[in-house]
């Protein structure tokens, strides 16, 4: 239950910069990481069908076997042509055919017609995989303890990959919600609870002076640097996100035809568009149901509320009398939270492939579902820190190009895999798009 001012109770609630890769771990731990991220990817397509993978739902998604081949090339032209001396790439039509945005890198297929790629087939771009894997096992075969630009981008081309097995499985979950048949991409491994959602707690922070991004430990993209010293006032935030059965209030408080919660170019969508509910949300002779991973299931009423947009999340705030954190509330309450915010972490290796209800408050308190869940709308919009530069070259166009119009979103998902969440991380997606992971937790001054 969410309480709302002036309201009875009863009414309730990118590319990167790598400082160094994994400390001592050498050649062949860089080629163990960068052999797993490979194989995961083709795990992960292991479910679906040819024909599955060739197909686009929407200009926003691709392809499957787009994702699998877009990866490879990212290595082929940054890695390998640089610093392969022998090597031959598979095919010079690939250079048009699975470029994502790289204009440094020449003339690419449109992105909203990547389903009518149906050559190459789904079986020449596997090999196209493993004519690219056998050359960076043989590039890694020599010391490269020396090359530092050299381990960065391998470490980089790795997070890439993780990025889209994510992409992969929305991706996919878009193109199965469209299906006549529902198709589940795999059965579910935990039954569904229909029980309601533990009460939310709100936690106080005191603000003050405080460091914000990352600090060169490990992996992080560029847009996650540079460090630096920002004031936040004090605040509150939620101790869980919010979840399905509240946002079931706000529809059936008629809050999707009530101009008053949303911002205008928001209540332009809503209406354009005629949203009712979350993407996914049936309305069924059962109740509602939502299109997952696992097939058409019921609306689970603890779980967090998944695939809104940045416009419905902050009509949601609006209506519960709160509001949604900014990043920075947002990364200095995860970094004081430590592992107690992650729970069980992200869930992609044990086969969960939806957001799970918050466990029951421990007895040191504190916050939860910060990773592993969904991506966590904020108020803030996506923009350089103070005295970021882009690094050079085509790597440059991988983050900083995108520091427009576009909103930030914090923490991990249900489908973000193992290894690739931090506090630091900063997600970006445009106000109206929804078909991701997304959801929301709710903050408010601490007067």
């Amino acid at each position: 239950m969410i309480p709302r001012p002036g309201l009875q109770s009863s009414r309730r609630h990118p590319e990167a910069h790598a400082e160094t890769p994994e400390a001592g771990e050498g050649n062949a731990g860089l080629a163990a990481r960068l052999v797993s991220s490979r194989n995961l990817s083709l795990e992960l397509a292991k479910p679906l069908t040819d024909e599955d993978q060739i197909v686009q739902s929407m200009d926003d998604a691709s392809p499957t076997k787009w994702h699998l081949a877009h990866t490879t090339w990212f290595y082929e032209a940054f890695i390998l042509r640089r610093y392969a001396a022998r090597y031959k790439p598979f095919s010079a039509s690939f250079d048009y055919c699975f470029n994502s945005y790289y204009e440094t890198q020449g003339a690419r297929h449109p992105r909203a017609r990547r389903g009518l790629l149906t050559r190459p087939s789904a079986s020449k771009v596997r090999n196209y995989r493993a004519h690219v894997d056998a050359a960076l096992l043989r590039l890694l075969e020599r010391d490269i303890a020396s090359e530092p630009k050299l381990v960065e981008l391998i470490e980089l081309g790795i997070n890439h990959e993780q990025q889209h097995q994510e992409l992969l499985l929305t991706d996919i979950l878009s193109l199965f919600a469209r299906q006549p048949l529902r198709p589940a991409y795999q059965p579910a491994p935990h039954a569904l609870t229909s029980e309601p959602a533990r009460d939310v707690g709100f936690l106080a922070f005191d603000g003050g002076i405080v460091e914000i991004g990352h600090d060169g430990a490990g992996f992080g993209y560029d847009n996650e640097f540079p460090r630096h010293d920002t004031l936040l006032q004090p605040f509150r935030l939620a101790d869980r996100c919010v979840t399905n059965g509240e946002w079931r209030e706000f529809m059936a408080d008629g809050s999707y035809r009530n101009p008053l919660l949303w911002l205008s170019d928001g209540w332009g969508t809503v209406m354009a568009r005629d949203w009712q509910a979350p993407d996914y949300w049936e309305e069924t002779e059962q109740g509602w149901q939502q299109m997952s991973l696992h097939g058409l299931c019921p609306i689970e009423p603890a779980a967090p509320v998944c695939h809104i947009s940045y416009y419905e999340a902050d009509a949601f705030a609006r209506w519960a009398g709160k509001r949604l954190p900014t990043e920075l509330e947002w990364e200095h309450a995860a970094g004081l939270a430590g592992p107690s915010g992650t729970e069980e972490g992200n869930t992609l290796g044990r086969g969960q492939l939806r957001p799970r209800p918050a466990m029951a408050r421990n007895s040191a308190g504190g916050l939860s579902q910060l990773f592993g869940d969904v991506w966590e709308w904020t108020a803030s919009a996506y923009q350089p820190y103070p005295g970021y530069h882009p690094p050079e070259g085509a790597i440059g166009e991988y983050n900083g190009k995108f520091m427009c119009s576009q909103q930030v979103l914090r923490g991990a998902s249900c489908v973000t895999p193992d290894g690739h969440s931090r506090s630091t991380y900063r997600n970006f997606f445009y106000p109206h798009q929804r078909w991701q992971f997304m959801g929301l937790r709710l903050a408010e001054d601490a007067r």
